[in-house]
């Protein structure tokens, strides 16, 4: 199904709107609007299952073709360092949802358990959390989320249903939404049984068009995670899809294990690449057809960065773009993330950011939008100056990052200095087994050249600062 991009003649019409930066700089921030009378816009957030910085036309990709999410980049403003709130899924998803970084975030790490009756439950976020579709529903909007929650099960406190959304239909656990042809999803609380046959992606996007259709009916804003699972492994789709591709790319056939077989895995991601863009395309006819284009923050981006698992090879895409390591790593290909928005009238079309932000970001906007107060112990900060050009932008004093496979790992980053801590679980048993590596974005972005040995005043910086930046979990599995 071919989807003509629609931000690229809306481009047109909100370069004639009033617009906040109009590349004359930054003017003073307006008068704050009581919220009663505002016009609140719908959000829609399109969360990615690990797509690299590389894989989409905007950020380099030259080989496979993303024509919606270019046009969206046409739109709105590009951010070229941005990061994403962990370099796993779970965590990563915790952080955009309650502006915690890792270090305080309620959920840490892609643990999960298995109950007596067979039912795979990651761990929850707790409870007490807020998040952004509690803070969204208390302004009058109808939250949903369709895709992969991955932060507990409905029975408990902390599950989807106990967390803001007024509807979720997707996948509860992460270890679910690791294959495309599922015997079940669940729509709320309920679970529905599937028979294998059908694509996880397309029934999770038509809720998606259904959620729109259903809140707008409504008369009430809305706020939409669209958590597609797409394109984590395994590297499968329906046949019409990899039909363009196939035949296109010399091939290592994925000979399968966990995941399923794939005697085509690049012409498999490419597709699946493909029909990420294609549902962007999707998601955006639908706001034109109900008439809310022009009145939605539309939001892309990634959980982290790209995976070298179920046979794909993100080296030949460049899914990493120049940057150093994948999926799990704290160098920048891990962490780093795409991130573009657009919101007509209020975000200049064409615009590029440099401002570091993240994930964490992302509630503090929100609030900042809809005029809602900033919960206790969030640790983002506002883009709206950013992404507006009103008012001053305040910025990060660091960035602080945390991981628990793989020995552990930590990273700060301040000021384009990065220190990362290698082996961390080894901290309070022999330190002697701990490694630093300090590198300077700003000289060296690729992360070549460790200079840990030359600058020993830096890493004594920026050691205190990731000692100090966090708190002790009480699961003991996400504690150094």
């Amino acid at each position: 199904m071919k989807h003509i991009p629609e931000w690229a003649a809306l481009t047109a019409v909100a370069a004639a709107l009033p617009l906040s930066a109009a590349g004359k700089g930054r003017k003073a921030a307006p008068a704050p609007v009581d919220t009663a009378a505002r016009n609140l816009p719908n959000i829609v957030f399109v969360l990615t299952d690990d797509l690299g910085i590389g894989d989409i036309g905007a950020y380099g990709q030259r080989t496979i073709p993303t024509p919606n999410i270019d046009s969206l980049a046409r739109a709105g403003m590009q951010f070229m360092q941005h990061y994403s709130g962990s370099t796993v899924s779970a965590p990563s998803r915790a952080v955009l949802l309650t502006g915690k970084h890792t270090g305080h975030a309620g959920v840490r790490g892609n643990d999960s358990r298995t109950l007596e009756d067979g039912t795979v439950y990651d761990y929850s976020l707790p409870a007490e959390e807020t998040t952004v579709a509690e803070i969204l529903r208390s302004k009058g909007y109808a939250t949903g989320i369709t895709g992969k929650w991955g932060l507990g099960g409905y029975p408990e406190e902390g599950g989807v249903g106990n967390q803001g959304f007024d509807y979720f239909f997707g996948h509860q656990a992460q270890v679910d939404a690791h294959h495309y042809y599922p015997k079940k999803l669940y729509e709320n609380g309920t679970k529905i049984e599937l028979d294998g046959t059908q694509y996880s992606d397309e029934l999770t996007t038509q809720k998606a068009l259904a959620f729109i259709d259903r809140s707008v009916a409504a008369g009430k804003p809305f706020f939409l995670e669209f958590a597609t699972t797409l394109p984590h492994a395994e590297l499968v789709l329906p046949e019409e899809e990899m039909k363009p591709f196939e035949g296109k790319f010399l091939e290592t056939p994925f000979e399968g294990g966990w995941y399923g077989a794939q005697p085509q895995p690049r012409a498999a991601f490419a597709a699946m690449v493909k029909r990420i863009d294609d549902n962007v395309g999707r998601l955006t006819a639908k706001l034109r057809e109900t008439g809310q284009l022009e009145n939605t923050i539309f939001i892309f981006s990634s959980d982290n960065g790209t995976h070298v698992e179920g046979g794909h090879d993100p080296n030949y895409f460049n899914s990493s773009a120049l940057f150093r390591g994948t999926k799990r790593d704290m160098y920048e290909g891990g962490i780093r993330t795409p991130f573009i928005v657009a919101w007509p009238g209020h975000i200049e079309p064409g615009s590029v950011s440099y401002h570091v932000s993240a994930f964490w970001d992302f509630l503090p906007t929100v609030c900042d939008i809809v005029g809602a107060d900033v919960p206790e112990g969030v640790d983002g900060i506002s883009m709206l100056p950013e992404w507006t050009g009103e008012g001053e932008q305040p910025k990060h004093d660091y960035l602080y990052f945390e991981f628990h496979e793989e020995g552990g790992k930590q990273a700060v980053i301040r000021d384009n200095w990065k220190l990362i801590r290698l082996n961390a679980k080894q901290l309070s048993k022999d330190p002697s087994k701990v490694k630093y590596e300090l590198y300077n974005l700003s000289r060296d972005p690729k992360e070549l050249r460790d200079v840990a040995s030359k600058y020993p005043g830096k890493v004594t910086e920026l050691k205190a600062i990731m000692d100090r930046s966090r708190t002790v979990s009480e699961n003991p599995a996400w504690n150094f």
